[in-house]
């Protein structure tokens, strides 16, 4: 088998990102066209925390694993995004300042007690992932990043005009995600096409993106079983009427 050159592996990433990002999930659609109630949006932060709180930890299991001084600056800088250099500060701050906002408790968020088992089962399993596969297969699952800042802009703009409920300053965490999804998305991604050279090591990476888009897509889908359509929420999972 010819390998693809470093152009066309990176069509090919695209590609995935083309078709299954969770851009394209109906409960996005929803979110971003204004046609979710507040408890429904609530469900959505409160279970994205998830997410974000893992985020570090996952970069934490990358960087345990570079044996290269230069390369663990780089990305342990993405550790500092999320957790800041202090108290109140970074990406997980941001997001508990937008569940606040949408009248959250925030120790009942932090606790991620209330969050779908699906949404903890997803972001336990991208965790596994990446201290699991090798290096490169991890790195390459952080490219959905490639398409982040589309998405950003939809949701902020939509949210915006759509929810009386929303300000701005409750999405102040999309707008540092806006500088900093597209700077990592380039290191990752010209670390991808120098590294993956063989024919299975760019299958491996096309794996893991898709592996990534189906972690994100997950979530969405049970959020969209739990909250909108059937609407049988799990025991134990956040419940409007409780909050």
């Amino acid at each position: 088998m010819t390998p693809l050159s470093p152009d066309q592996l990176e069509a090919e990433l695209r590609q995935i990102g083309a078709e299954r990002y969770h851009a394209l999930h109906p409960f996005h659609r929803l979110l971003h066209d204004g046609r979710l109630t507040k408890p429904q949006v609530q469900a959505w932060a409160l279970n994205r925390y998830c997410y974000q709180a893992y985020i570090p930890i996952k970069d934490a299991a990358i960087v345990a694993r570079m044996m290269d001084p230069e390369l663990r600056r780089e990305w342990r800088r993405r550790i500092v995004d999320h957790d800041g250099d202090a108290p109140g500060d970074g990406g997980i701050a941001r997001w508990l300042a937008l569940t606040d906002g949408l009248g959250l408790d925030t120790a009942m968020v932090s606790s991620m007690r209330a969050a779908l088992p699906a949404t903890r089962f997803a972001v336990e399993a991208y965790v596994h992932f990446v201290r699991e596969r090798t290096l490169l297969e991890a790195i390459a699952s952080s490219l959905t990043e490639l398409f982040a800042p589309a998405i950003i802009k939809d949701r902020v703009t939509g949210m915006l005009a759509s929810y009386d409920f929303i300000t701005e300053e409750t999405l102040a965490y999309f707008g540092k995600r806006l500088t900093q999804a597209p700077r990592d998305s380039d290191f990752a991604l010209a670390y991808v096409k120098e590294h993956a050279v063989r024919p299975d090591q760019q299958e491996a990476v096309l794996a893991a993106l898709r592996f990534k888009c189906d972690v994100l897509w997950a979530q969405l889908d049970a959020l969209h079983f739990a909250y909108v359509e059937p609407g049988l929420i799990p025991p134990g999972a956040f419940r409007p009427e409780e909050a």
